[in-house]
């Protein structure tokens, strides 16, 4: 046995992971680079560009030179205080025509002599002057600075200061002059009026809104910082990317979240101190199955108990089971149990897009196996990986058998005494590789089958554990009545019990729950909401009430649970019939009966309607498919003898199909299908005879069924005795009351749940 220390070597690289390994001096560089270049962008500038900024450097004479590009970017050489400055502006779609409007004002000069702002008269001299055709006005702008939202006055270096102007562009015979009047506090003329004037005469008129809230500053652009930011920043950042992703992680290949992790395996490593909460109290039906599983725990926590007789370790355990029967339940059991360390892992997680990644987890898997051995290796799902060579694509190329021979050179190459053993869990043994199944790799194959009633019982209790149920409820019966149900069916059966009482408001599960919920996992919820003809009605129930008398009267088959023309799932209606008990062997009479009772709706339609409807396709099939086993299969036939005709090879992309051998001639062929047809002849005609010998009892049951719906298999059998289903469901009720008095009447005696009940035989499990 190995230290704690050796138990979990990943104690300290756990905690290594944590940390991000290098990512935080990446981080570092790539936030410096990113600040300077936010330096170096707002180097241009000290404010916020302002587009208004720039109407109102136009409007006022003090642009002489605009140039605007495709992308948007106004580039505007600007005379502030009698300095030359470059500005650029971000102009918008919308805005562009505006820009190439006011491109007309560049190289204009305000001519201050014209129309002085310190003449009183100026605004009443230029309206005179428009009115007497002394000048001809080509463009007016109406200007009106805004205040900004804050309300406080505001104005610039520029003297930008919040009030309206009008500029405009005159002509005269030799130039053009650009003016600007003020209003005038004094003047007969105002602003507005002088604008009207303008307007009758057809002159062009713009309105302009301009906010001094963004204002047009800027700085000296940083030269040589724009420079040595733009020319060795990208450099670094690429530099730093390649040793980050590249170089530093190439340093220790296939370390965690290295670039060559994937190669890394992907299990998830349970010790004694992290293990599942799953022991093997909570796995029941499968006692052979969990003993076989106790040995190898016990000779890993003792192997000297074996080895002094000279026993060795099985290699590998693989669990073959069909889907639900707790295959990986069990594995979760073993990881709960064992005190070694148990590494669990998918088939499905050793194949990747990159080529080669499965054989190199498969060899990290087992190297981790080895450094904390003794352990136990789970792979769930072992098909994923393990079918047989040499039915894929890519022949000795392919992924999945390199994958596959991998393991099988892992499996053969550990010594028995280092104590690793290979836990494997497929539903699909017949596509394992044989060289998989030898002795020396999976010594052992438990099989988990279906769990009979005593287990199913202990399953049930199980799950009742977790849910709140009322004393009335006999886990016994419902054991009885679930025959065939897998460990995850039953366990869904309780949980469906938990929700229809939770949905109805009750304070515990019943027994009726229990049955609705065994019904909805077998055959579907019922819907009864879904709108049927009264003449559908009709049909589905003479088809029903064929199925339930066939059953009734043919010898060896099943009783009937529950006859009903609810829908259920797909159905318009359903005969359910449970066996009493497990049957592991299928008689040729059984078999036979049952084709009867799958024709036995067909054969009800044509006797009272004169016609066949299409609601019995599926039973046709399954009529058909029982005919061919029993022929081809099982040698139920004389004619065609004891001899398999079916070809037990499969598709290795389609799966199994069933399909004849090949080379069989013609005249084998013809006798297969004679006696396929002679079979479901024969039964059919014994349905019909049943039938016909029981018309009365038809129409009796398609009656009861029409006025209550649903029909327990009790109720079928009071109806073909001669009796009236409505005093025999009024008795049922007179059972139950007198059932239910000395409950009520002697609280202190407690019945025991573990006997059962003696039944009356006319109650049934279900009832309508």
């Amino acid at each position: 046995m190995t230290s704690k220390a050796q138990k979990d070597p990943n104690e300290d690289g756990k905690t290594k992971s944590k940390r991000p390994r290098g990512m935080g001096g990446v981080l570092l560089i790539m936030a410096l680079l990113t600040s300077l270049f936010l330096v170096v962008a707002r180097s241009n500038q000290e404010g916020q560009n302002s587009i208004d900024g720039l109407y109102s450097h136009l409007l006022n004479g003090r642009v002489e030179q605009l140039e605007l590009s495709d992308s948007g970017q106004a580039l505007a050489h600007v005379r502030v205080d009698g300095k030359l400055q470059e500005l650029e502006v971000f102009v918008r779609e919308m805005m562009r025509a505006d820009i190439q409007l006011y491109r007309s004002l560049v190289n204009q000069r305000i001519n201050n002599t014209l129309y002085a702002s310190s003449d009183s008269s100026s605004l009443q001299r230029f309206a005179d002057d428009v009115q007497n055709e002394a000048v001809h006005v080509s463009q007016v702008f109406f200007v009106n600075e805004l205040e900004p939202r804050s309300g406080t006055e505001h104005k610039d270096k520029d003297g930008r200061k919040a009030g309206a102007y009008l500029t405009a562009i005159l002509q005269t015979k030799n130039s053009s002059e650009y003016v600007r009047l003020d209003p005038q506090p004094a003047s007969e003329k105002t602003l507005q009026q002088v604008a009207e004037l303008l307007q009758k005469r057809g002159v062009p008129m713009r309105n302009v809104d301009l906010s001094l809230g963004n204002e047009f500053r800027t700085t000296e652009t940083n030269q040589a910082m724009l420079y040595l930011v733009g020319t060795i920043g990208p450099w670094v950042l690429i530099l730093a990317v390649v040793w980050f992703f590249i170089l530093r992680q190439m340093r220790s290949p296939g370390g965690t979240g290295g670039v060559l992790s994937f190669g890394r395996s992907r299990a998830q490593l349970y010790t004694k101190e992290n293990r599942t909460n799953i022991t093997f109290d909570d796995v029941a039906g499968m006692d052979e199955a969990k003993a076989e599983v106790r040995e190898i725990i016990e000779f890993l926590k003792n192997p000297q108990k074996f080895a002094r007789l000279g026993g060795s370790i099985p290699r590998g355990v693989l669990l073959v089971g069909s889907p639900g029967t707790g295959k990986t339940l069990l594995a979760r059991a073993i990881a709960g149990e064992a005190e070694v360390p148990f590494f669990s892992i998918s088939g499905s997680d050793f194949v990747e897009m990159f080529v080669g990644v499965g054989a190199s987890r498969v060899r990290d898997l087992f190297k981790q196996a080895r450094e904390t051995s003794p352990c136990i290796v789970f792979l769930d799902e072992i098909d994923a990986v393990g079918r047989k060579r040499g039915t894929g694509m890519g022949g000795g190329h392919d992924e999945r058998e390199q994958t596959l021979n991998a393991i099988l050179v892992e499996m053969d190459g550990f010594d028995s005494d280092r104590g690793i053993i290979l836990v494997g869990a497929t539903n699909r043994p017949d596509v394992l590789d044989p060289a998989l199944l030898r002795p020396g790799r999976f010594d052992r194959q438990v099989v988990i089958d279906l769990p009979d009633a005593k287990g199913r019982e202990a399953i049930l209790k199980v799950h009742a554990r977790k849910v709140r149920s009322s004393g009335s409820v006999n886990m016994q019966l419902i054991a009885k009545a679930t025959s065939g149900f897998s460990g995850a069916e039953l366990a869904a059966v309780v949980n469906e019990s938990a929700i229809l009482a939770a949905m109805k408001n009750k304070d515990a599960i019943e027994m009726s729950d229990l049955e609705e919920a065994r019904d909805r996992v077998r055959w579907g919820r019922e819907k009864r909401s879904r709108a049927i003809e009264e003449a559908d009605r009709k049909v589905t129930a003479y088809h029903e009430a064929g199925h339930a008398i066939v059953s009734c009267k043919t010898p060896d088959q099943d009783p009937v649970h529950k006859v009903t023309i609810v829908s259920r799932g797909r159905a318009l209606g359903a005969t359910m019939s449970l066996p009493e008990k497990d049957d592991y062997n299928h008689w040729r009479r059984k078999l036979l009966g049952r084709i009867a009772v799958c024709y036995g709706g067909r054969v009800a339609e044509d006797l009272v309607f004169g016609d066949i409807s299409a609601g019995a396709q599926n039973d046709i099939e399954q009529a058909t498919n029982l005919a061919k086993l029993m022929v081809c299969e099982l040698g139920m036939s004389e004619k065609a003898g004891p001899v398999k005709y079916t070809s037990d090879q499969e598709n290795p992309f389609l799966g199994r199909e069933f399909s004849l051998a090949n080379g069989l001639s013609e005249q084998t062929l013809e006798l297969i299908n004679d006696e396929v047809r002679r079979v479901i002849e024969e039964q059919y005609a014994a349905a019909r005879r049943l039938l016909i010998e029981h018309r009365t009892a038809l129409d009796q049951v398609a009656a009861a069924l029409l006025k209550h719906e649903t029909l327990s298999g009790d109720e079928v059998v009071a109806i073909l005795r001669g009796d009236d289903i409505d005093d025999y469901r009024a008795a049922q009720l007179r059972l139950h009351a007198q059932a239910e008095r000395p409950k009520r009447t002697e609280p202190e005696i407690e019945p025991t749940r573990d006997v059962e009940p003696q039944a009356n035989p006319g109650m049934g499990l279900s009832q309508a």
